[in-house]
């Protein structure tokens, strides 16, 4: 028989009756005493209620484990480290893998584009990523004047080899003439 309760020359000294302790609250391989006196053996395999969680695999990095519900879960969560890359084009976007990133990462434009974004190369007044542009627009230009002869067909002028763009382009009159006929009326030669 145990005994829950100890009195001695009318004082308490041991009272385990209103005590609430049973095995399943006992961490296993520690003992106790329950309400009644009897010894209690801990049966309890965990130390937290994870009761309330909702952690799944995927949420957990891969190769580490962790508890759900008192159920051990191992990790999918694909470890990615430090991601990095890189934007080439305009319209360029980076998609960040699905995964745990340690945060030293980085996306950039790509170095040979960086490297294209100095003040020379953009207008004077234009501001593109933070550079504010100085070129008048006539740098390096090597423009053409030509002149062309009109023909009865349609012509596209552009500018010969060597040449960037044109900067006059002449069109020489129709030829036109007049002349009096045998008949009496005036011959006109467009050519």
């Amino acid at each position: 028989m145990a005994i829950s309760k100890v009195i001695y020359g009318g004082q308490t000294l041991i009272d385990l009756t209103a005590d609430t302790v049973t095995a399943d609250k006992v961490l296993e391989g520690y003992t106790a005493h329950g309400a009644d006196g009897e010894k209690i053996t801990g049966a309890c395999t965990f130390d937290a209620d994870t009761s309330d969680a909702t952690a799944t695999a995927a949420e957990i990095l891969s190769g580490k484990t962790a508890y759900n519900k008192a159920n051990k879960v191992t990790g999918s969560m694909k470890n990615n480290g430090a991601v990095t890359g890189t934007i080439s084009t305009k319209e360029g976007v980076y998609t960040v893998p699905q995964g745990y990133h340690d945060g030293s990462g980085k996306v950039a434009i790509a170095s040979a584009e960086q490297s294209k974004l100095i003040p020379d190369n953009i207008r004077g007044g234009i501001t593109i990523l933070g550079v504010t542009g100085s070129m008048s627009g006539t740098e390096g230009a090597k423009p053409q004047a030509k002149s062309v002869t009109p023909t009865t067909s349609e012509q596209v002028i552009v500018p010969d080899s060597g040449y960037n763009y044109l900067s006059q382009v002449t069109v020489s009159a129709i030829p036109y003439t007049e002349s009096n006929n045998s008949a009496g009326g005036i011959t006109v030669t467009i050519a």
